[in-house]
C-alpha cells in the first residue's frame, strides 16, 4: 500500500516548537490517544536538521491518535516508521527483478495498451515510476512503514503522507488488507479502490484538519514535490486511478451509511473498477467472466506466466487509459477521449478529492476482459502475440469501444489490409509494428494480434479472414 506524492496536497506550515502542551494521559486507551500521546498534543521537535528516533516516535504516535479520532477505529499495536531518502528508495526499485516469462507477460499486457512497445522494459518503466512518484508504503508482511524523504541530507516527515501509511496499517489491523485477491491489475487497482480510496479519503481529512483545527502543528516534508519525472506516465495513469477515484468512492458510501457502510465494504470489497468510477453500481453490477479459447496452431502457445494467472485483466480503468494516454504522447495534439472531460477542476486547479475522471462514452459500458499472450519458438526471440477480449454491457457501447480503438489504430499509423476483414498493419517505425483484427460479435469484441497477418490465424484461430 503507497501513497504518491502527487497525492500528498499542499504542504503545511511546520510545527510551533515554542510551545509544548501535554494534557494528563487517560486511566485507558481510547480514541484520540496512542503510546502517551493526544492527538492535539502540541510537539517540542525541531524539524530543520531531520527527524531524530525519539522526535519520530513523537510525531508517528501523535499522526495514531489523530487517525484514531478522525476514523473513529483504535489501533490494536504500534506501528515502527521508518524513513530513507529518495536516493536510496530509486536504488531499492530498480535492484527488484521478475521472472522472465512473467516479464514477457508484462510487456505485452503494456503492448496490447499502445503504453511501452515490445523492446522497452516495462518492469524496469514501472519501477522507475514508483522511484519519483512514492511518497511512502506499508508492509503488511512486517507491520511497519516506510516513508521516503526527498530531503536525501535531512530526512523529514510528510505528515498527511505519514497518516495515509498510517491508515493502511489500522486497516491491516482490523480487517487483514493480505486477503484481498489482487492477482491481476484490474483486481488490484478494484481492491486498492477501497484500501487507498480509505486512505487517501483520511488523509484529505487529515490535511484539512491541519490547516484548520491544528494549524501550525503538522510537519510537511517540503521538498515532497521534486520525486522526479515519471519514465511512462501511461502505467502511472491506470494505477492512480484508484487514489482519485476511490476517496469519491468511499465518500459515497460514508454518506449513505457511515463509518459503519465502510467497514462492511471490507467484507464485500468491489469487484471492479467499474464500482470505483461508478459508486452507485456498488454492489450490484459485477463484471462477466470472459473465456478465451486457445485455438492456436503452427507453433504458437499460450504464455503461462510464473506466479501469476494466465491472462492479464485491465478493466475500465485500463482501456480508459489506453484512450487517454495518447494525448500526453502527443502533448495534446491527439484527443480520442476529450482532455477537458478528464480533468476535475475547482476554477484553474485541479480538485483535491477526485482530480481526474475516469469516465467516457467508450468505456462507460465495460463489462468485463481478459488479455491472453501467445509467444512460438520458431519466432524472434520475445515476440509475442495476444488476444485482447472485452465484453460490454449493450451492442451500442461495444461499438463505441471499437470506433474508439480504430482512433487510437489510426493514431499509429495503421493501414487497412486489402481482402482481409476488419484487419490493419501497424508500422514498425511506431514502435507497436504489428497486425491487429477486431471482431465485434454483438456486445464483445476480440482483438487479436499478431507480428504478421498471415500470424493472426494462427494466434487465434476464430479470426475472420
Amino acid at each position: 500500500m503507497t501513497s504518491t506524492s502527487q497525492s500528498d496536497g499542499t504542504a503545511v506550515s511546520g510545527p510551533n516548537t515554542n510551545k509544548t502542551t501535554h494534557p494528563p494521559d487517560p486511566k485507558s486507551d481510547v480514541l484520540g490517544w496512542e503510546n502517551g500521546y493526544w492527538y492535539n498534543e502540541t510537539l517540542s521537535v525541531d524539524a530543520s536538521d531531520g527527524f531524530n528516533q525519539s522526535e519520530v516516535e513523537a510525531v508517528v504516535n501523535r499522526a495514531m491518535a489523530r487517525d484514531e479520532k478522525i476514523r473513529h477505529l483504535e489501533f490494536t499495536q504500534k506501528v515502527p516508521v521508518k524513513i530513507i531518502s529518495r536516493k536510496e528508495f530509486r536504488k531499492q526499485q530498480s535492484n527488484q527483478s521478475v521472472p522472465a516469462n512473467r516479464q514477457l507477460f508484462d510487456n505485452a499486457k503494456y503492448e496490447s495498451l499502445f503504453m511501452i512497445n515490445e523492446s522497452t522494459d516495462s518492469i524496469a518503466v514501472q519501477n522507475t515510476n514508483s522511484g519519483s512518484s512514492v511518497g511512502g508504503y506499508y508492509s503488511p508482511s512486517k507491520d511497519s512503514i516506510v516513508l521516503v524523504s526527498n530531503d536525501n541530507e535531512h530526512l523529514k516527515v510528510s505528515e498527511s503522507t505519514l497518516s495515509h501509511e498510517l491508515m493502511h496499517a489500522l486497516q491491516d489491523q482490523h480487517f487483514d488488507i493480505t486477503s484481498f485477491n489482487k492477482s491481476t491489475r484490474e483486481r488490484t487497482n478494484a481492491v486498492n479502490g477501497l484500501l487507498e480510496g480509505e486512505a487517501n479519503n483520511i488523509e484529505f481529512l487529515y490535511q484539512n484538519r491541519c490547516q484548520n483545527q491544528w494549524k501550525g502543528t503538522c510537519f510537511s516534508d517540503t521538498e515532497q514535490s521534486s520525486g522526479g519525472d515519471l519514465a511512462n506516465i501511461g502505467p502511472y495513469l491506470i494505477k492512480y486511478q484508484p487514489y482519485s477515484d476511490g476517496p469519491a468512492f468511499i465518500r459515497y458510501i460514508r454518506n449513505q451509511s457511515g463509518w459503519k457502510g465502510v467497514n462492511q465494504l471490507y467484507s464485500n470489497p468491489p469487484a471492479s473498477t467499474e464500482q470505483i468510477i461508478h459508486p452507485e453500481k456498488y454492489p450490484s453490477d459485477e463484471p462477466s467472466n470472459i473465456s478465451v479459447q486457445d485455438t492456436t496452431s503452427n507453433g504458437w502457445t499460450r504464455l503461462n506466466p510464473q506466479g501469476r494467472p494466465n491472462y492479464g485483466q485491465v478493466g475500465e480503468t485500463g482501456i480508459f487509459a489506453m484512450f487517454m494516454y495518447p494525448y500526453y504522447e502527443s502533448q495534446g495534439t491527439t484527443q480520442i477521449i476529450p482532455a477537458r472531460n478528464f480533468f476535475n477542476k475547482n476554477g484553474d486547479s485541479l480538485q483535491t478529492v477526485d482530480p481526474l475522471n475516469y469516465e467516457s462514452k467508450p468505456t462507460d459500458g465495460w463489462d468485463g476482459d481478459k488479455i491472453v499472450v501467445y509467444t512460438n519458438p520458431n519466432e524472434p526471440k520475445n515476440e509475442t502475440g495476444y488476444v485482447f477480449k472485452t465484453k460490454w454491457d449493450s451492442k451500442r457501447d461495444a461499438t463505441q469501444f471499437v470506433n474508439a480503438y480504430k482512433k487510437l489504430l489510426n493514431y499509429h499509423d495503421a493501414k487497412k489490409v486489402d481482402g482481409k476483414q476488419n484487419t490493419w498493419t501497424v508500422p514498425d517505425s511506431t514502435g507497436f509494428g504489428d497486425a491487429f483484427q477486431v471482431r465485434q460479435n454483438g456486445n464483445t469484441v476480440t482483438i487479436v494480434n499478431a507480428p504478421t497477418v498471415s500470424d493472426l490465424s494462427h494466434v487465434h484461430g476464430n479470426t475472420a479472414s
